[in-house]
């Protein structure tokens, strides 16, 4: 099954951001991670068309900086949780009152944001997310802050090395995503008390790039943990990914 098509929506500030779209029936807004793109986590390996033949619509934004969406240069377009103003914004632009949220690594962060700001989706999906990634992003952003500040010089072997290769192979404009990484705190586990919709934390069985998807489900109010096959990098390939969504979101 292929995209449905896209389209351009505006960003919070109005900047053209790309949404995807698959599938016809409720609405489900999935977001991707960290120097992806909405293509290679939810079309490239059939996720979406897995969730499409379920009856479940689609909508795959490229976030500001990622994929087909706007990279601006401007500091002034990365204000703090741009990402969550973008999210909100694509909300409001589209109408939507009944849809569920999913997101995979940033875009978990995103969506948990997101949710405390005030957004309200009947069901919520974190994959490859633990408590760590949410509560100790800036450990992981300063990994990602010295790869882009030292991007094009990074010898095979060195740290950063697989990194600066996967943000080659995804074309990620470094400035604009040194200025997006700007935007994002920790997030205090005090406050996911707030995430009172039913819940699934979708981690690989060899993914601890976020922490611990088991701490997160237990400090969660109402989610339940589920495993699949694969590393933070491998998981979005397996056909297992789609299986798990299809499973929560129908129920």
């Amino acid at each position: 099954m292929s995209e449905n098509g896209s389209e351009t929506y505006p960003g919070f500030d109005g900047a053209p951001l790309v949404l995807h779209r698959m599938g016809e029936g409720r609405p489900v807004i999935l977001l991707h991670g960290l120097f992806s793109s909405a293509h290679v986590n939810w079309v490239k390996f059939g996720t979406a068309a897995q969730l499409a033949a379920a009856g479940i619509e689609c909508l795959m934004p490229d976030l500001r900086a990622h994929g087909a969406s706007a990279a601006p240069h401007d500091p002034a377009a990365y204000p703090p949780d741009v990402l969550v103003r973008d999210l909100e914004a694509l909300v409001a632009h589209l109408g939507l009152t009944d849809y569920d949220l999913v997101g995979f690594s940033l875009g978990s962060r995103t969506s948990v944001r997101a949710v405390i700001a005030g957004l309200s989706p009947r069901r919520l999906v974190l994959a490859g997310m633990g408590l760590e990634g949410l509560a100790g992003w800036l450990r992981r952003q300063a990994f990602f802050s010295e790869v882009l500040d030292k991007f094009g010089t990074i010898r095979p072997g060195e740290r950063g090395y697989p990194a600066q290769q996967f943000l080659k192979t995804m074309g990620t404009d470094p400035q604009a995503a040194r200025l997006l990484l700007g935007t994002m705190d920790d997030t205090d586990p005090a406050a996911l008390a707030a995430i009172t919709m039913p819940t699934l934390v979708l981690c690989g069985d060899q993914d601890n790039d976020n922490g611990s998807a088991d701490r997160l489900a237990e400090v969660l109010p109402n989610a339940r943990r589920a495993t699949i096959p694969g590393t933070h990098m491998s998981c979005v390939t397996e056909p297992a990914m789609g299986v798990e969504l299809v499973s929560f979101l129908t129920t």
